[in-house]
């Protein structure tokens, strides 16, 4: 037989010595035939037999290898990707996470940008040096654990690579045997061909057990240390690497003496092999090891829980809150909530303006305070929001184009048939600047500007601009809704309150990051109207310490001391805070502009940026004092009280009524029959606008035929050769 005879017998699997001792080949007899001669040798015949036979062997034994192969099926690799859901904030950082449904903690990793390179670096040269390169299997490590065990008669080193450690965390084995080796051999194999490297790593990364149900560095980081492992000190390192080795003999949180040594080993190998400085390895000993469990993050909890239930089999959900500003948030309503009272809950939405992105969302002061109801959200508990709802009054009655924020408005005794209603002091102030009658929100100015625009209106564009007004049930939208006589939302107002910041457009408030997600802007009111009340309440009293003309921001207390509330913005974000109790029982003197508006301040203060100017005046901006504006914007007059100059009889619109609906669709699509206008008194000649836009003059006649925009509102304006002017607001349908 030749060498290369010899090599592949005898590297066919199935052949033991016996046998092969059994087909050993004799030399020829001498007279060269077939046959045993003296000495016992094999003839040609004999060789063939053998051959054949050794080929029968091989075969059947490769074959039954492969059909044991076959018979291990497709890498279970489905369920061994499956990992907690993670809530990460809009720069990815983790929020909250939730444990697996048997109660394991398994959190997805990325080897190259979240792990410290450190930890990597040891862990290889710790485990399997020749990662890299190996095809899943390492020969010589092999080689070096069998001699190791025959020499010492015991296993000094293992010879699994990272592959097949992975093999056998993916399929766990029952027993320890040459089967269940040779199983994992071949199933690390099959990962090589499956997944590059990278993929390899991570995850072994995320599956490596830690001890109890922490699964992967990133839980085991976050329960040991308090971080993730994209920072790791060199005895944190060392820790890590050693536990999965033996993970429940070494928990820090049981044994952490025997944890403490197994770093220790780690270490003094790394030193020995060069990969440690003996400098650095010596301070890593003297590091005391963690004896107990760190709690996961909880940020967000509200936001979190809700993004689980629209979004159930996604293993990440990004949600657009900044975790930074959502953790001083949580706190500042944490300490805000202690000093009011153990019943009290705090709730604070943050919204930037410009995108309509949720930036922090604290819907209680403590998730798991029972006392305080803690998580029940109450950013979405419907509630009476007292003198907020205010500016969008204002904003509607500068739009009509009836008053100005430098018109004089009465603060005086007045009653709508059995409704009298009274400012919140229980005085009266006589005439004031609107400017300031909001900024004091003096009750009866608020309420005869209401009356004059209508509460279905402001209840209609309130609607229009994103926000859900609750009203009892069957009760139509009243005066009383500027009071706080309607239920909303923290989140709904604060998405109004954006609008204003936008200069009349709000948009929907997005807090869960979709991949198609268009939000159209939503009409709040026109530019002009919404820059005046925003000058205006830019100026309000800020409360005491905090910093002047800042903030343009607006207070509310909602009857019966049960709800405060104090929403603001800058030209950047916008904040609302609500305090109260989450059962709905009255707080005596629990007030806005002395329990909510400092939280306010405070929250801007804790963003860590200056507060931002609010947008520039839009074009056709009119800015006058008093003196300087139209006779009829020098004072509010309501509904029936009629402007004159002189002695001619005061303007006034007589068709159509202020309020009324109109039917004026002439049958074809988006088509609308001529509507008439009527006027009385003033003085020729008069000039009709509509939604304040010239279209003409009034005939001889003092009428005119005017074609209308389309359905909805449409404010029509007679102005006369003196100045004076009227306004009525009807609905086209």
């Amino acid at each position: 037989m030749t060498a290369s005879g010899r090599h592949n017998s005898s590297s066919c699997p199935g052949l033991s010595r016996a046998s092969m001792s059994s087909f050993a080949p004799r030399r020829q007899d001498v007279d060269g035939r077939d046959g045993p001669g003296h000495d016992g040798v094999l003839g040609r015949r004999q060789i063939r037999t053998f051959a054949i036979a050794l080929a029968f062997v091989c075969v059947s034994s490769i074959g039954a290898l492969a059909a044991w192969v076959a018979s291990l099926g497709p890498l279970p690799l489905a369920q061994a990707q499956q990992v907690s859901t993670s809530v990460v904030d809009r720069n990815g950082k983790l929020l909250r996470a939730y444990a697996m449904a048997d109660g394991r903690w398994r959190l997805p990793v990325d080897s190259r940008t979240g792990v410290d390179p450190g930890y990597i670096k040891l862990l290889l040269a710790y485990e399997d040096r020749r990662f890299p390169t190996h095809p899943g299997v390492d020969p010589l490590a092999l080689g070096r654990a069998a001699l190791q065990l025959v020499t010492r008669g015991h296993i000094v080193s293992g010879g699994s690579t990272i592959t097949m450690q992975l093999a056998r965390l993916i399929e766990p084995r029952r027993e320890r045997s040459v089967g269940a080796k040779l199983r994992q051999v071949v199933r690390a194999v099959q990962l090589e061909r499956q997944l590059n490297k990278d993929q390899i790593l991570d995850l072994y990364l995320a599956l490596a057990p830690f001890g109890g149900n922490l699964e992967g560095v990133r839980a085991a980081s976050l329960g040991y240390f308090g971080k993730e492992p994209k920072r790791l000190s060199l005895a944190e390192q060392a820790l890590l690497v050693a536990l999965p080795q033996s993970p429940e003999t070494r928990r820090v949180d049981r044994h952490p003496e025997a944890a403490r040594t197994a770093r220790n080993r780690v270490l003094e190998r790394m030193v020995a092999e060069g990969v440690v400085s003996a400098e650095d390895a010596a301070q890593a000993t003297m590091v005391a090891v963690p004896k107990l469990r760190k709690p996961m993050p909880v940020l967000a909890p509200h936001s979190a829980d809700q993004a689980i239930a629209s979004m159930k089999d996604a293993p990440v959900i990004a949600l657009t809150l900044d975790s930074g500003l959502q953790k001083v948030l949580e706190a500042l309503a944490r300490d805000r909530a202690l000093a009011l009272g153990p019943d009290l809950s705090v709730a604070i939405v943050a919204v930037d303006n410009e995108s309509g992105d949720v930036l922090a969302h604290v819907g209680s002061p403590d998730y798991f305070d029972e006392r305080r109801a803690g998580q029940v959200d109450m950013t979405r508990a419907v509630r009476s929001p007292g003198s907020t709802l205010k500016p969008f009054i204002y904003g509607l009655a500068f739009e009509d184009g009836f008053v100005h924020p430098e018109s004089l408005i009465d603060d005086r005794p007045i009653r709508f048939g059995s409704y009298a209603p009274e400012n919140f002091d229980m005085s009266f102030q006589g005439t004031v600047p609107v400017r300031k009658a909001l900024q004091l929100s003096l009750n009866v100015p608020a309420i005869e500007l209401l009356d004059r625009i209508g509460a279905s209106r402001l209840s209609s564009r309130l609607k229009q601009a994103g926000a859900n007004l609750v009203l009892p049930k069957d009760e139509a939208p009243g005066l009383a809704m500027g009071l706080g006589g309607v239920g909303v939302t923290l989140k709904d107002l604060v998405q109004l309150y954006s609008g204003i910041a936008r200069l009349g457009s709000s948009k929907p408030l997005r807090e869960i990051v979709w991949r198609d997600d268009v939000r159209e802007p939503l009409r709040l009111m026109d530019q002009v109207a919404a820059w005046h009340v925003g000058n205006v309440l830019i100026g309000t009293p800020p409360p005491e310490n905090a910093v002047h003309n800042r903030i343009a921001f607006k207070t509310g207390t909602s009857y019966g001391y049960r709800d405060a509330w104090s929403v603001g913005f800058d030209g950047r974000i916008t904040i609302g805070v609500w305090v109260g109790r989450p059962d709905g029982a009255p707080v005596p003197g629990l007030v806005g502009r002395t329990a909510a508006a400092p939280i306010l301040f405070d929250a801007f203060a804790r963003t860590g940026k200056l507060p931002a100017p609010l947008p520039r005046a839009p074009r056709g901006t009119f800015v006058a004092s008093n003196a300087k504006l139209p006779l009829p914007l020098r004072r509010f007059r309501p509904a029936g009280e009629l402007v004159r100059s002189g002695a001619e009889q005061a303007l006034r619109i007589q068709f159509p009524l202020n309020g009324s609906r109109i039917e004026a669709a002439s049958g074809g699509e988006n088509r609308f029959s001529a509507l008439p206008v009527k006027v009385a008194g003033g003085v020729l000649p008069m000039t009709m606008l509509v939604n304040g836009v010239a279209v003409g003059e009034i005939d001889g006649r003092r009428q005119r035929l005017i074609d209308p925009p389309g359905a909805g509102f449409v404010r029509l304006t007679v102005q006369d050769a003196t100045g004076a002017a009227d306004t009525v607001v009807v609905r086209i349908q």
